[in-house]
């Protein structure tokens, strides 16, 4: 399968065309496709998902996907790299994570919230004008104007309580968005709460979520909290001790200790192989 890779923080593309078919693919990078106008068909990771105007997909690196045009279409490619979102200290590192950390979002459009719908085709073109006519600070506004376009995703990623596909609820998202949601909250994270806020009991959640995701609640837990801890590592310069403490670990040994069952490596060492840019 053919990998395509970006040569740059980020690229845009405007795509206008009615008789293209896109062969699968993978990029190394993150990937947003907004349609502007038109109709089709896209792929991703063998679900086939139809596409209309104000729909706002985000593709993964590694993710498998292509489109299909059946009437006249206007894609507009956003695409950027790790490199890109290290350099942005105006983006809140949690909205960051629920975006790219957050792999168990159903395939579809991400702007569930329909008011936010305009904000973001205006954003859109906002950033295809200013890069075929760009006018002073044309670099500060296109970063600017990418920023605000993932925080619209952020927040429509977090917004979501239950996601539809094929006409199914997907049962556990409820409580991978509740978990999500909130990581940073020790006490929320008990299966006692849990279950009480699902109307469930603790011993029963355990075996409900264990059937769905085929790990434990408590592996879970952790395995998400040591992913976002990673993001800590590579695009922020806290201290070890603030990380376990915003985790709520004991302390750093503790943190050490987790992380290295894991990883294999304790966090400073992590931080020491991949050295931000």
């Amino acid at each position: 399968m053919e990998k395509r890779n970006l040569h740059g923080a980020y690229e845009l593309e405007l795509l206008e065309t009615g008789n293209y078919i896109a062969k699968s693919h993978q990029n190394t990078f993150f990937e947003m496709v907004f349609i502007l106008d038109g109709t089709g068909i896209q792929s991703i990771n063998g679900h086939q998902l139809a596409y209309s105007a104000n729909k706002l997909f985000l593709i993964f690196p590694e993710d498998r996907h292509s489109f299909q045009v059946d009437t006249f279409t206007r894609f507009f490619f956003i695409r950027f790299s790790n490199e890109y979102l290290k350099d942005q200290a105006s983006l809140n590192i949690r909205d960051l994570e629920y975006i790219f950390h957050s792999h168990n979002h159903l395939p579809g459009c991400v702007l569930k919230t329909t008011t936010d719908k305009p904000f973001v085709r205006a954003a859109v073109e906002a950033l295809n004008r200013e890069k075929d006519n760009p006018g002073p600070h044309p670099e500060q506004i296109i970063q600017q104007l990418i920023n605000t376009i993932i925080t619209y995703t952020a927040r429509n990623l977090t917004l979501q309580v239950t996601e539809t596909f094929e006409g199914k609820i997907s049962a556990v998202m409820p409580i991978l968005n509740y978990l999500h949601q909130h990581i940073f909250e020790p006490d929320k994270l008990r299966a006692e709460h849990i279950a009480g806020h699902f109307n469930l009991s603790p011993k029963y959640i355990g075996e409900y979520f264990k059937k769905h995701t085929d790990e434990s609640l408590q592996q879970y837990i952790i395995l998400y909290k040591l992913k976002l801890i990673e993001s800590r590592l590579l695009l922020t310069d806290m201290r070890i001790n603030e990380i376990a403490y915003e985790f709520g670990f004991t302390d750093q040994s503790h943190l050490n200790r987790i992380f290295k069952k894991y990883k294999g490596v304790v966090p400073s060492w992590y931080r020491r192989q991949n050295p931000r840019p």
